[in-house]
């Protein structure tokens, strides 16, 4: 049994849908028997994405956009081609992202762009498709895929961090208004993927690390969970338990509490107690 939204006839709207988890996810819900839309800046890679998709699907069942996230008049205009073609959106999942790499003082024009793509795509996504999909009065997705970074923000690639830290606050803000509107069916959750060998982490790699998980794993672990009914999809690595997950995020919140060094994990001085309190049962 699947999420009810994620049923034969219905639509799913994928961004950064041509590669990676992106695709993965469209050809879940294609099998699904939904029509889909997949959303990237790539042309070459869409055509690629839909021939790849007619395996899974008829032709007639597939949608592609070129759209460029960060810029509001292009979510606007596929909200509308996605109306026009199907009738409007049951699942939105905005996944479009990037990580070039960052420093705290590299050329500002990086910083812009890594957070108009990461954070401002998920925000100008959700905006403009979430009251059509309220108005539709059916049950509804949205799906905002974050990372483990925007939440224990190590350090290394700050203007990543702060995108998807910004994810996450964000997607809390927006399943707090939906379940406080009236009539709502639609639903946001926050997808906190791990190490997912995808082009993004590739890095010249051809090879999918031990560690890593495939797009399609992530994928299945986030349907689950979305059954489950699951807010934060918190996935777990191969080589990652979840309990080591969840004692890096309770650290992270600790240094606050606690009124330690920010990023305290990666702190000479408290290096010891941290291996002590990841050791406690």
């Amino acid at each position: 049994m699947s999420h009810p939204a994620i049923v034969k006839d219905n639509v799913a709207v994928i961004t950064g849908g041509a590669a990676g988890i992106g695709f993965a996810a469209a050809a879940a819900f294609a099998r699904a028997g939904m029509k889909v839309c997949i959303a990237d800046v790539d042309e070459a890679r869409l055509a690629e994405a839909a021939t790849k998709l007619s395996s899974v699907t008829s032709a007639a069942n597939v949608m592609t956009s070129a759209v460029d996230v960060s810029k509001i008049e292009s979510a606007t205009e596929l909200e509308r081609a996605v109306h026009e073609r199907f009738g409007g959106t049951d699942v939105l999942m905005n996944n479009a992202g990037i990580q070039p790499g960052s420093t705290l003082f590299d050329a500002p024009d990086n910083w812009q762009r890594i957070i108009a793509v990461n954070m401002w795509g998920i925000i100008n996504g959700s905006r403009i498709f979430a009251p059509n999909m309220i108005a539709r009065g059916k049950c509804g997705l949205i799906i905002n895929t974050g990372s483990k970074q925007g939440i224990t923000t190590p350090p290394g690639d700050p203007a990543y961090n702060v995108s998807k830290a910004g994810v996450k606050a964000f997607t809390e803000a927006l399943q707090h208004e939906l379940r406080n509107t009236k009539d709502c069916r639609v639903t946001a959750h926050l997808l906190i993927p791990g190490f997912v060998f995808t082009g993004l982490t590739a890095k010249g790699r051809t090879e999918k690390p031990a560690g890593a998980w495939t797009p399609e794993q992530t994928v299945d672990f986030m349907l689950a969970r979305l059954e489950a009914g699951d807010f934060y999809i918190l996935c777990p690595d191969n080589d990652v338990p979840r309990a080591l997950d969840e004692k890096r995020m309770l650290w992270a919140a600790g240094d606050i509490v606690e009124n330690r060094p920010p990023l305290s994990r990666w702190h000479p001085d408290y290096a010891d107690a941290f291996a002590k309190f990841v050791a406690q049962e």
